[in-house]
């Protein structure tokens, strides 16, 4: 069945705005719950967020008030949606369990967007990222069954293997490596989507440890959030310099919008709670409000019709949340080694002494005691003898299968690999 939303009849936009019953939503059972529904709620929730911002970006670069007044409104109603999602989140599950699944979503979002994508420079992108939330997936995990006894292959429901990576002390590089070539206006739909999707869902990953980060109750815990914190910062630079950066204010709402009425409908389509399943249609037909309110300012002050933004408006298959345990392997087999090099990756070994990313590490990792990251692998082998782990076979890189000694020099040194 192909689905179009610019050929549906939108609801009336006033409609879209719901009392207080409706926004604050019954919350998941953590215990019950399916890993990948709380990875969608995720996803979602961060997918709001950038269109808030979004939108707040656009209308303060704007001197028309009527403008200005039709953005409000879809925010408004933006702001509710992100509100009833937020809710879904149980009282009782803490910040660090729920970290899990913010680095679960991190690593089957980009794996599956990679597998799909037809454009080298975006796949790359997504490829290299991807070993990195996949590490920091195996760091949280460590402090979660240290400082709270719970072993976090329950929390991924076994879908997500957790073991070490790019070790996330080799993950620190120099700003300028961070920068990618953007994608033009006639990129395919699916690239355009993905570079999206996945800078909305990074950067929510961003803002989130940048909020909670000081909350955490331990020094240590406090300072690997700020790390990996630092990560996320990198991953949002390379991932929104994907985007295109010619389009005009109005076609970058119609993007948005369209990308929220994909990710809604692809939500819908594969969620497992009835509960959640609901919210996600309601939300796909108030996006198709929102994608039809983006039309009408776009055809009014840019003088164009939405064809001219997105040719062939049919969504592409629907994006899934689901094991890729498989892909990640071979990503982590052939690509651990590398770093980012200007636009582009490379092997370590083949970069010149003086390159970027050797004195920013020298700076950054000056001590490497000091490294959050790698006191939590230290201290966990100091109090149980190996570090946590749920792998269903030896780790496809040799130099990452030891457990009791983390490697800080793989992807950061050279003659390493």
């Amino acid at each position: 069945m192909t689905v179009n939303p610019f050929n549906e009849k939108p609801i009336n936009l006033e409609k879209t705005i719901v009392d207080w019953k409706k926004i604050n939503r019954k919350p998941y059972d953590k215990m019950t719950v399916d890993p990948y529904t709380k990875c969608r709620i995720i996803l979602m929730n961060g997918t709001e967020f950038e269109a808030v911002k979004h939108s707040h970006a656009f209308s303060r670069h704007q001197n028309n008030n009527d403008i200005r007044r039709d953005l409000a409104l879809v925010r408004r109603s933006e702001q509710q949606q992100q509100k009833a999602i937020a809710s879904l989140k149980p009282l009782d599950e803490s910040i660090l369990e729920h970290t899990i699944s913010y680095e679960q979503l991190a690593v089957d979002l980009t794996a599956e967007l990679a597998k799909k994508e037809r454009d080298k420079q975006v796949k790359a992108a997504l490829d290299f990222a991807l070993l990195e939330d996949f590490d920091h997936l195996y760091r949280y995990a460590n402090l979660l069954e240290m400082d709270k006894g719970i072993i976090a292959e329950r929390l991924v429901g076994n879908y997500t293997e957790i073991m070490p990576a790019r070790p996330t002390v080799a993950h620190h590089r120099h700003p300028f490596d961070e920068v990618k070539r953007h994608v033009g206006k006639n990129a395919d739909l699916g690239t355009k989507l993905a570079t999206n999707i996945i800078t909305a869902a990074e950067q929510q990953t961003m803002n989130y440890y940048m909020n909670i980060a000081n909350f955490y109750p331990t020094d240590l815990g406090r300072r690997l959030y700020t790390e990996i914190g630092m990560v996320e910062e990198s991953h949002v630079t390379q991932y929104g310099s994907l985007l295109d950066p010619d389009c005009t204010w109005f076609e970058g709402n119609l993007m948005h919008e369209y990308t929220e009425c994909y990710l809604y409908y692809s939500m819908w389509k594969q969620e497992s709670d009835e509960n959640v399943k609901a919210l996600w249609e309601q939300f796909y037909l108030m996006e198709v409000a929102h994608l039809h309110a983006a039309v009408k300012l776009l055809n009014k002050y840019d003088k164009k019709d939405w064809q001219e933004v997105i040719p062939d408006g049919t969504f592409p298959e629907i994006l899934e949340l689901k094991s890729n345990k498989d892909y990640v392997r071979k990503i982590l087999k052939n690509t651990v080694c590398n770093t980012s090099n200007r636009e582009d990756y490379a092997k370590i070994d083949v970069l010149p002494d003086d390159f970027t990313f050797f004195s920013y590490q020298n700076k950054v990792n000056k001590n490497i005691k000091d490294c959050a990251s790698h006191l939590v692998i230290e201290k966990k082998i100091m109090k149980d003898g190996k570090d946590y782990r749920f792998e269903e076979s030896a780790n496809p890189q040799k130099a990452l299968r030891e457990r009791t000694l983390d490697n800080v020099e793989l992807g950061r040194k050279k003659g390493c690999c």
